[in-house]
């Protein structure tokens, strides 16, 4: 597709702004700028108070529609006068006749953000009365016109674009060039998309909340006394955060969206990857399961996959216990902490190269020992993922859509053989049932003492994951008679238990619900192992 408008696109002369903006900051600054290049400022409400109280001349939009503001606030821009200075195109004859004739004069700059619409639903989840009042309509409205006419109008809707706007203005002799018109333009129909969007969902929700029909309850089934919200309207809007050097290989171009910024600081090494983020937001899912934990964890990942995982009572002790699961994957893998990484830790975990490190933080020894090598990237962790957060997955045609496997526990686990684990043994199986949820089915967790020994992942038969899962840890030297074992969905038959058995596990833990699990069950009494049902399973494909 091809385009010739940036090349037709003229400079604009600004000499009217309009400026009404919730979020409020840079505001003074701005103006100043504007007032020095002799721009009229025209405002609204509390912007107008804020620009009067900056010691800048404003005209207040009722001096120019000649209604005041009414309705609560609610009509203010909504005018002719208003939105047909947004709207005319000058350099039409028709155009310049009638607002000669209106008496309507042209705007060339719009300042707009929004009412925060979003945090105001956060700040008070299921008040729809407070949702609704924070439903902005005229805002919208002048950015939409604004951005329509990008031709002769420039839209600003986020104080981060106000230096980029000053220095326009400024080494441009007051005038505004067409392709930084454009792009704000785009920029702002981003915006407004986003912002509908935040609000047909929120609304779409507390609809649902207050027993009224809504659109998604078509897509309800099941019981009806407990109906999960299901969006009628997929739509993402996420910002581009940064272009990567390449997708999962390098003939693949990719970006990251959205706001990883709020939950990691990559402050060491090179700029991250595709590949990098995949691992990271599978390590950081994983140390959220634990936030509770007062242990230290420390889990190793290589290809988005766990490889070993342990708590101990330090950050060396658990590097130790999970480094032995399998002391070959770690090379060039991650490493997650969920407590500081002191210079004992990471004098451990130097002896091996791994790409990346997470940790709340590193003391200074740590810091001096671990930035020696360039090649090697340490991130904070600034915050961990809730972990209620939807899950969406492109598939041919469409996406997937899908609530978060946030349930670990629930009233429905229950010791179903006669043999009953002790307290160690619980410990562990709740340990290793932790682990199951974040490895590819079919998934295999054999744990000790907090600890994997074993870990058999993505087989499409379980019992080899079962095989897979023993032989490695025999491999790396675990014993493993004694030791409990985690299945992240049924036995369908009881070959996977005797296997289990086989290999030394004397306690089982997996979800229940076989056709089979009588014979299953009577299997684990006969051959003296201890069975948790949770009710729950944990597939991940």
């Amino acid at each position: 597709m091809t385009s010739d408008f940036p090349k037709e696109l003229q400079d604009v002369a600004v000499t009217r702004a309009l400026i009404s903006v919730s979020d409020k900051s840079g505001v003074p600054e701005l103006v100043q700028r504007l007032h020095n290049a002799g721009i009229q400022i025209i405002s609204t409400g509390g912007t107008a108070r804020l620009i009067r109280e900056s010691g800048i001349p404003v005209t207040d939009v009722s001096e120019i529609t000649g209604f005041p503001e009414c309705l609560d606030g609610r009509v203010k821009t909504l005018h002719p006068k208003i939105h047909g200075g947004l709207l005319a195109r000058p350099g039409k004859e028709e155009h310049a006749r009638t607002l000669e004739e209106l008496g309507i004069h042209p705007v060339q700059l719009v300042v707009v953000n929004l009412y925060p619409f979003q945090e105001a639903v956060k700040d008070r989840p299921g008040d729809a009365e407070h949702a609704i009042e924070n439903i902005d309509i005229g805002g919208p409205a002048m950015v939409r016109a604004s951005a329509k006419n990008f031709e002769n109008v420039c839209v600003v809707t986020d104080p981060d674009q106000y230096p980029e706007l000053i220095d326009e203005i400024s080494q441009n002799n007051g005038k505004i060039r067409g392709v930084l018109r454009a792009r704000f333009a785009v920029r702002a129909f981003q915006l407004t998309a986003s912002y509908d969007n935040a609000i047909s969902g929120s609304l779409e929700k507390l609809l649902q909340a207050s027993g009224l029909t809504a659109v998604s309850m078509e897509l309800h089934h099941g019981d009806e006394d407990a109906k999960p919200f299901i969006p009628s309207m997929l739509d993402i809007h996420s910002p581009v955060y940064r272009k990567l050097r390449y997708g999962e290989n390098p003939h693949q171009p990719a970006a990251i969206y959205g706001n990883p910024e709020h939950f990691i600081d990559c402050f060491h090494g090179k700029e991250l990857s595709y590949n990098n983020y995949l691992d990271i937001d599978a390590a950081l899912n994983l140390g959220a399961d634990f936030r509770q934990n007062d242990a230290s964890l420390c889990a190793i990942f290589k290809h988005s996959l766990p490889c070993g995982v342990a708590l101990a009572k330090s950050g060396g002790k658990s590097w130790e216990k999970a480094f032995s699961t399998d002391t070959t994957s770690p090379f060039g893998g991650i490493v997650l902490f969920n407590r500081t990484v002191d210079g004992a830790t990471a004098r451990e975990v130097d002896r091996v190269f791994t790409e990346i490190i997470l940790a709340p933080d590193f003391t200074e020894e740590a810091l001096d020992l671990l930035t020696r090598k360039s090649n090697r990237r340490l991130i904070r962790i600034l915050a961990w993922p809730e972990g209620s957060a939807p899950q969406v997955r492109s598939v041919v045609g469409g996406y997937l859509w899908q609530h978060a496997d946030s349930g670990l526990f629930n009233e429905k686990r229950e010791v179903v053989t006669k043999v009953q684990p002790d307290r160690a043994q619980m410990g562990t199986l709740e340990f290793a049932w932790t682990i199951a949820k974040h490895v590819k089915s079919n998934a295999i967790v054999y744990a000790r003492d907090q600890q994997t020994i074993g870990i058999g992942t993505g087989q499409p038969n379980r019992v080899n994951a079962s095989r897979i899962a023993a032989r490695n840890a025999e491999l790396y030297g675990h014993r493993m008679e004694g030791c409990v074992v985690a299945s992240d969905a049924f036995f369908p038959f009881a070959d996977g238990l005797e296997e289990a058995a086989k290999a030394g596990a004397t306690a089982v833990i997996q979800p229940g619900g076989s056709v089979r699990d009588d014979e299953v069950i009577a299997k684990a009494d006969e051959l003296g192992v201890a069975m948790v049902f949770t009710g729950t399973r944990h597939f991940r494909h």
